[in-house]
């Protein structure tokens, strides 16, 4: 059987012509790495999921699964000090090492951070492969393998593309497309992100942690102001980012700050994560002036404003749309243009990836909220900072990828300590 690619896979498999376009995970087993067992472990998943002999025909935007033995060549590193450090620096190094671009692959690179109790089981991933919601999934069914579990049903591997998608809500995309002029406007009213060598997508890796307490707390404050969490997050990432934007307060009409959102539609045409192994991504873009004194309520108030609307009439749908013309659209350009075409038309700042690793983990039949997760997402050419925020075990982790020629390390830490005291400023003043 041949597969498909939906939009936003083909368009990811033009994002890495430029450069590698990566994701990660790492989730915390207990134990002593038993590295033998763990390799027996992955190459049995991958085979009985179906997941081996890859073959990807980019021209034509198809794949197919042959099957066959995995090939697992599985990378320890003995952590030195810090674990989440190490796990850290790991991801940074995976991001940036590119997959083989077409023919038989091989989408997975597995490793191991370990210590002497425990170990981070981690997987580095072609992106457009699959979602974050199925590669955790994939990555608590080889755990649970490890832990001499039974195996995990075989997911689908060839789902629908957004073909289905559109033709199941005709009528909310219909009805969508007026807004496509408003979409262009606040695009060309948005301050564009600076780089300092267009052709140059090296990523780097930052790692905060928000406790479960904190979080819990911050999650009643949401509560509180009618928002969701990700309203607040996208709010905390406008706030932290605004004075690296500074120049827009000099601008006459290019003065919002743009962020977007990634928004999984997969349930609005596919079982969930444990049936159906893919990526069923769109986003939702947000821009606001952040002007000084604005507090983190009303900022949030005002972006929920925007985000209750787009899921209310699925105007991330408009967005595919979007995605499909500048495909057609690339085509025609330069590789140096190219580098540019996203911050020129489609100016964001930041972009923000949430995942829910607890509620996936009960997905996958575990009655165990998810160790300790890690994740971190490719910026690619769209965005220079990309905030993977996953939930597991209760807490918070904030993975910031950034493109180096857009940050310097010590500004995108600044950036991660900002959200993180903003959390906690938050979490001490939320109702008991």
């Amino acid at each position: 059987m041949t597969g498909c690619l939906n939009l936003f896979q083909a368009t990811m498999l033009q994002w890495r012509d430029l450069h590698p376009y990566n994701a990660a995970h790492a989730v915390l087993v207990a134990g002593a790495l038993d590295a033998t067992r763990l390799s027996a472990a992955i190459a049995t998943h991958l085979e009985g999921a179906g997941l081996t002999g890859l073959e990807v025909d980019a021209a034509r935007c198809r794949y197919r699964y042959r099957g066959g033995p995995a090939t697992v060549a599985l990378t320890v590193i003995p952590a030195v000090g810090d674990a989440g450090r190490a796990v850290a620096v790991e991801i940074e190094r995976q991001l940036n090492a590119g997959f083989p671009a077409t023919g038989r692959i091989d989408p997975f690179r597995f490793f191991a951070v370990t210590t002497a109790a425990s170990f981070h089981l981690g997987v580095a991933y072609d992106h457009f492969v699959a979602g974050g919601d199925s590669i955790a999934v994939l990555l608590h069914d080889v755990a649970a393998r490890y832990a001499g579990g039974a195996a995990a049903p075989a997911p689908d591997v060839y789902p629908a593309t957004y073909a289905q998608l559109f033709r199941r809500h005709a009528v909310a995309l219909l009805r969508g497309l007026p807004q496509l002029p408003a979409i262009a406007a606040s695009c060309r009213r948005s301050f564009r992100p600076r780089y300092a060598d267009s052709d140059d997508g090296t990523n780097g890796f930052v790692h905060v942690r928000v406790e479960a307490t904190a979080f819990a707390a911050l999650r009643r404050v949401a509560e509180g102001w009618g928002v969701t969490t990700s309203d607040v997050l996208l709010a905390l990432m406008h706030d932290a980012l605004s004075p690296l934007a500074i120049g827009r307060r000099s601008e006459r009409r290019r003065t919002l700050l743009g962020v977007a959102m990634i928004v999984n539609v997969r349930r609005d045409f596919q079982p969930d994560a444990r049936a159906a192994f893919g990526q069923f991504l769109s986003s939702i873009r947000v821009a606001h002036a952040v002007p000084d004194g604005i507090g983190i309520e009303v900022l949030a108030r005002d972006i929920h404003a925007e985000t209750a609307r787009s899921k209310r009439r699925k105007l991330y749908l408009q967005t595919l749309v979007g995605v499909a013309v500048g495909a057609l659209a690339w085509r025609f350009l330069s590789p140096a243009r190219r580098a540019r075409f996203h911050a020129k038309n489609y100016p964001v700042w930041g972009g923000l990836t949430p995942i829910d690793a607890d509620a996936l983990w009960r997905t996958a039949g575990s009655t165990a909220p998810a160790p300790d997760y890690i994740r971190g997402v490719s910026t690619g050419p769209l965005t220079p900072i990309v905030v993977a925020a996953t939930v597991a075990g209760g807490a918070l982790s904030l993975g910031l990828t950034f493109r180096t020629t857009a940050f310097a390390r010590e500004v995108v830490n600044n950036v991660a300590a900002t959200m993180l005291h903003r959390i906690h400023e938050l979490a001490a003043e939320a109702p008991r």
